[in-house]
């Protein structure tokens, strides 16, 4: 999955209802890292990587084209005529044009189904998170794989990414893919927890 970068861009700050005597116990996780490290983001990785393969090759075969012309007109600068230099100008530029169409339809198309999957493994991933998070008591978990994290440093105890993967694919395998009923993340937490906005948690 190409960034899952890209491109995959979204945050994961939980904080956890907690008594005001309880001591705050802060965890941090690296979601896009758990999410393309997980069995299911590997596989949804692949899919996207043979559906847009094709795609990708027709984009690079115009490009070689493209560069074969500007070669083609920039070594007969002294020996072809104006009028097949102009016409050389003229299907370069409407190749061109023709393709940034193309890159852009298909950057655009990418995004989405990438944007679709990540939504999907980011629902479970969201649950598998805040359930960990009450179960070993922590009050905060912070996504250092957003760049508006306030984490400047985090002992490597604190980061919980390997157990999220492993959680996450052993659940996977053990459980249906039926499509997940929870309400996607940012919009809404499960009972006990409390969205954090990016930035404007203090661990």
């Amino acid at each position: 999955m190409k960034k899952v970068t890209g491109s995959l861009a979204f945050a994961l700050l939980v904080a956890m209802a907690a008594p005001a005597h309880a001591q705050t116990k802060v965890a941090v996780i690296n979601i896009q890292s758990a999410i393309v490290s997980t069995k299911d983001g590997q596989k949804a990785a692949a899919e996207l990587d043979a559906k847009f393969g094709p795609r990708r090759k027709e984009v690079d075969a115009k490009q070689a084209e493209l560069s074969q012309l500007r070669d083609q007109l920039q070594k007969g600068q002294n020996t072809l005529s104006d009028a097949a230099k102009n016409e050389l100008y003229k299907t370069i530029d409407q190749k061109s044009k023709s393709l940034n169409r193309d890159m852009e339809d298909a950057q655009a198309e990418m995004d989405q189904e990438q944007q679709k999957l990540l939504q999907d493994l980011g629902q479970k991933m969201y649950a598998l998170v805040s359930k960990y998070a009450q179960e070993h008591g922590y009050t905060m978990v912070l996504d250092v794989s957003n760049p508006q994290s306030p984490v400047f440093w985090a002992s490597n105890t604190m980061d919980i990414t390997k157990d999220i993967i492993d959680l996450y694919d052993k659940d996977a395998s053990t459980t249906s893919a039926a499509p997940s009923s929870k309400p996607p993340i940012n919009t809404s937490a499960p009972a006990g927890a409390r969205p954090v906005a990016p930035g404007t948690a203090k661990p």
